[in-house]
Order: C-alpha cells, then sequence, then structure tokens
C-alpha cells in the first residue's frame, strides 16, 4: 500500500515536470517530510537552484506544522525577490494542494510571488 502511494505521488510529480519543461518557466519547487518541509527556486531548465528555503535552515523549533510552512513561505518570497524572480510554477512534487502545502503557498503569493 505505502509503495503504491509513493509510486503514485512521484507520477504526479513528474507528468507536472514535464509539461512545464518545455515551457522553460521558474518552478517553486516544495518537498514535505514529517518534520520539515522545504522550498526552493528553480531555473527553467531545471539546472540551477536560484533561492531556496527550509524549517531546517530557518531554525523552527517544529518544522512539521502549519505555521512553520507559512514562515518558509515568507522566506521563499523574500528569497525569491533577492534573486529577482517574480513569476513562476507552483510545483508541489506530487503532494496533495492542502495543509502545509497550501501554507506554504498562500504566504509565498501574499510575500509577492506570482503563479
Amino acid at each position: 500500500m505505502k509503495f503504491e502511494k509513493k509510486q503514485a505521488r512521484i507520477r504526479r510529480a513528474t507528468k507536472f515536470r514535464a509539461k512545464h519543461a518545455a515551457r522553460g518557466v521558474e518552478r517553486l519547487c516544495v518537498h514535505k517530510s514529517s518534520q520539515h518541509i522545504y522550498a526552493q527556486i528553480v531555473s527553467g531548465c531545471g539546472t540551477k537552484t536560484l533561492a531556496s528555503a527550509s524549517s531546517v535552515s530557518a531554525k523552527i523549533k517544529n518544522g512539521g506544522n502549519i505555521e512553520a510552512a507559512t514562515k518558509v513561505g515568507n522566506l521563499i518570497a523574500k528569497a525569491a525577490k533577492k534573486a529577482k524572480v517574480s513569476k513562476v510554477a507552483f510545483d508541489r512534487s506530487g503532494f496533495k494542494y492542502h495543509g502545509r502545502v497550501k501554507a506554504l503557498a498562500e504566504a509565498a503569493r501574499e510575500g509577492g510571488l506570482d503563479f
């Protein structure tokens, strides 16, 4: 059961990346584990990381909750402004758009990212 669930998530992520690779737009990639959440902005060709933020580097006490995801969303928006990126495609890596992923996306939007 668990293996099938992970395979389905990876399939969804691969499908998104294949579609957006041709467009050449920067991606805001999100990854979550049970304890932390990570976000990075990857170049359109997929070879360079332009900005990154995570609940580990931000030294957030409990990185596995919605508050931490909101802080990481704000941090990635600031880092994107510094890297002169304003428009991105939101790559949720196959995770459902709710909970921590949704909180990170909304905080990044409020911070000035357009997606």
